[in-house]
């Protein structure tokens, strides 16, 4: 996966994010027959390398950029930072500030981040009257990474309030490691930790692989090459995640809002539904619920999220998601788990990094170029 600006800055590897996507069916959805929704993408700001979002007190919405800073968007673009980082990061390989989250009651924000020397950390800062408090600081977890790329570090709060947080398989190319099927490392997994629950946090009861002694009891699903972004569907609770591929297959991976973890998606026997330099597949393998190869334009998948806004109605329920190197938006409509269509929703969002989930269900698309979209009727 590689990360590059059209102007300058990024000159990484990043194998970012790798699949069409995926959308699930609810009861929200329109009846009738299928057309594809008209959408427009409006700008509404530029930043430097914008790479990931996520919705703030009272629906703001905060944009991070590679670097390090964090800025508000407004009627007016984006803010002076209100958080910068920058002298403790660097933007070498496919590192930097990779992700923010804000925990459901806005008390504290988590910014997800490779340090100077590579080992990717996730801090915690309190937050009073909407406003990050710099002298509450603390870190909450860090993780040695190998290599400079599959870093993954995305973060969300999900629907039961714990943190989740995605690692990649700790680089080079074809997990030399095998990292993504040994469950006594994080790295190639999907992790669930409770962050204020213990110092310097607290691992829930339930997860998947508590009380294994050959298991880290902080995954919650694995078999993850570098899941760069995945995301809750705010209707139905269930997971998705956008798992960038090798080199000939992007996937994305689904679990019902009823799962109870330990899902293994596969790698690194397995890319996509196809065995991996002639892997065996593995017997609980939960294979992605969509994937495409790569003789196209896509290269790498960026997960999105399901669309639960009110602006473009017949637009609900349906997965959104783009390619680095394709730039399309397209959606997938699901049901049961499984796949019912795809959509080329006619907009291209440029080298498209990330989707941020704003006030009411609205989305934005984030170009690592610098445009901050919003997702429009047309």
């Amino acid at each position: 996966m590689k990360l590059r600006t059209s102007s300058s800055a990024i000159i990484g590897s990043i194998c970012l994010i790798a699949s069409l996507a995926l959308a699930t069916a609810s009861a929200d959805e329109p009846a009738g027959p299928r057309q594809t929704p008209k959408v427009t993408l409006s700008q509404v700001a530029m930043a430097q390398n914008p790479i990931a979002g996520t919705t703030g007190p009272g629906g703001t919405v905060w944009i991070a950029e590679r670097a390090g800073t964090v800025r508000m968007l407004g009627k007016q673009g984006l803010s002076e930072p209100v958080l910068d980082i920058s002298g403790e990061t660097t933007t070498d390989g496919e590192r930097g500030l990779l992700g923010i989250a804000f925990d459901k009651k806005y008390a504290h924000f988590y910014i997800s981040f490779t340090n100077l020397e590579g080992t990717s950390t996730i801090d915690e800062f309190a937050v009073r009257g909407g406003k990050i408090q710099p002298k509450t600081r603390r870190t909450v977890l860090t993780q040695t990474q190998p290599y400079p790329n599959h870093n993954g570090g995305d973060i969300k709060f999900g629907p039961d309030g714990y943190l989740y947080i995605a690692f990649g398989d700790g680089g080079s190319g074809g997990d030399p490691h095998g990292n993504g099927q040994n469950l006594d490392t994080l790295l190639g997994k999907l992790l669930r930790i409770d962050p204020r629950g213990g110092k310097p946090y607290a691992i829930p009861k339930d997860n998947p692989f508590v009380g294994d002694p050959k298991a880290k009891g902080e995954i919650w699903a694995y078999g993850l090459r570098n899941p760069w972004r995945f995301s809750f569907d705010a209707g139905t609770g269930d997971l998705l995640i956008g798992d960038v591929g090798q080199s000939a297959w992007e996937e994305i991976d689904w679990a019902p809002a009823k799962s109870r973890g330990g899902e293994n998606y596969g790698w690194s026997r397995m890319e996509g539904t196809h065995p991996f330099r002639e892997g065996t597949e593995p017997a609980n393998h939960v294979p992605p619920v969509h994937e495409y190869d790569r003789t196209g334009l896509g290269c790498s998948v960026t997960g999105g999220y399901v669309y639960r806004g009110k602006a473009i109605p017949a637009l609900r329920g349906q997965y959104l998601f783009s390619d680095y190197c394709d730039g399309t938006v397209r959606a997938l409509r699901m049901k049961d788990g499984k796949v019912t269509g795809v959509s080329d929703l006619g907009v291209n969002g440029g080298e498209v990094v990330s989707f941020v989930q704003g006030r009411g269900g609205e989305l934005y698309v984030l170009d690592i170029g610098g445009a901050v979209s919003r997702i429009d009727p047309a």
